[in-house]
């Protein structure tokens, strides 16, 4: 066996190796991207109650961040209903600044301060209730 054949086969095994794992590694992005494609599309309506309900049995802190980072995870707005319902767990577990963060999280998923004034507007009444002030209105 020359020199060149010594070094070329340990080579060839490796890439052998290399390709049946990307053959794996390709298997199993169709498997997950199949298991994924048979859940249908959750309507708005659907998502504002699960959340809404969601937030309506948080018991700590924990428990609220999950669910707001769920949440505004989506690529939308959460309904002022899961805004108030998020705002009544935080003061319910008493964490004021989680509170004052679902504002800033808000600001940033509207994306637009007119959307933002809105929100507020239709908030201002349990926001005075509950006695939360947005970052802006704290001079931070």
């Amino acid at each position: 066996m020359n020199r060149l054949t010594a070094i070329s086969r340990p080579l060839a095994a490796t890439a052998r190796v290399q390709v049946a794992r990307s053959a794996v590694a390709t298997r199993s992005a169709i498997q997950i991207r199949n298991y994924s494609s048979e859940h249908g599309e959750e309507s708005f309506e659907h998502f504002t109650e699960r959340f809404v309900k969601f937030f309506d049995n948080v018991d700590d802190v924990f428990e609220l961040q999950r669910g707001l980072n769920n949440a505004f995870g989506y690529d939308l707005v959460p309904s002022p209903s899961v805004i108030a319902a998020a705002l009544k767990a935080s003061r319910r577990v008493d964490d004021y600044a989680t509170a004052v963060r679902v504002f800033e999280g808000l600001k940033v998923k509207a994306g637009s301060d007119a959307l933002y004034k809105q929100y507020l507007d239709e908030l201002a009444p349990l926001k005075n209730e509950l006695g939360v002030q947005t970052k802006e209105e704290l001079g931070l």
